[in-house]
C-alpha cells in the first residue's frame, strides 16, 4: 500500500509563504484523489484541500485564494503552496488519500505562523 512522507514545514511570520510536499511510494498515487489536512493545537483535524487524479481542486473557505494544491504524477508527489499565512494556519499538516484512510496517516509536518 501507499506510504506518504510530508515535508516543507517550518516557522514563518504572518504574511509569509511555504510550500509543502507529500511524496508517495507507490504508482497507484496517480489514479487516486489526494488531500491535505491540518490539525491546530486543541482542535479537530480538518480537510484543507483536495485534488483529483486529473487535477480538479477544492478548498475549504478558510484557505481559498491563499493556498494552491497541485500534483506531479511522474514524481508521485502532491504539493501545497501556502501564501499570506496567518497565525490561525498554525498546525500539523498531513497528506492522505481523499477520502482519508486510517492506515495512511503519518507524522505530518509542523507549520508555525508567528511573529
Amino acid at each position: 500500500q501507499v506510504h506518504l512522507v510530508e515535508s516543507g514545514g517550518g516557522l514563518v511570520q504572518p504574511g509569509g509563504s511555504l510550500r509543502l510536499s507529500c511524496e508517495a511510494s507507490e504508482r497507484i498515487f496517480s489514479i487516486i484523489s489526494m488531500g491535505w489536512y491540518r490539525q491546530a493545537p486543541g482542535k479537530q483535524r480538518e480537510l484543507v484541500a483536495t485534488i483529483s487524479n486529473i487535477g480538479s481542486t477544492n478548498y475549504t473557505a478558510r484557505v481559498k485564494g491563499r493556498f494552491t494544491i497541485s500534483r506531479d504524477n511522474a514524481k508521485n508527489t502532491v504539493y501545497l503552496q501556502m501564501t499570506s499565512l496567518k497565525p490561525d494556519d498554525t498546525g500539523v499538516y498531513y497528506c492522505n488519500k481523499f477520502p482519508s484512510t486510517r492506515r495512511l496517516w503519518g507524522q505530518g509536518t509542523q507549520v508555525t505562523v508567528s511573529s
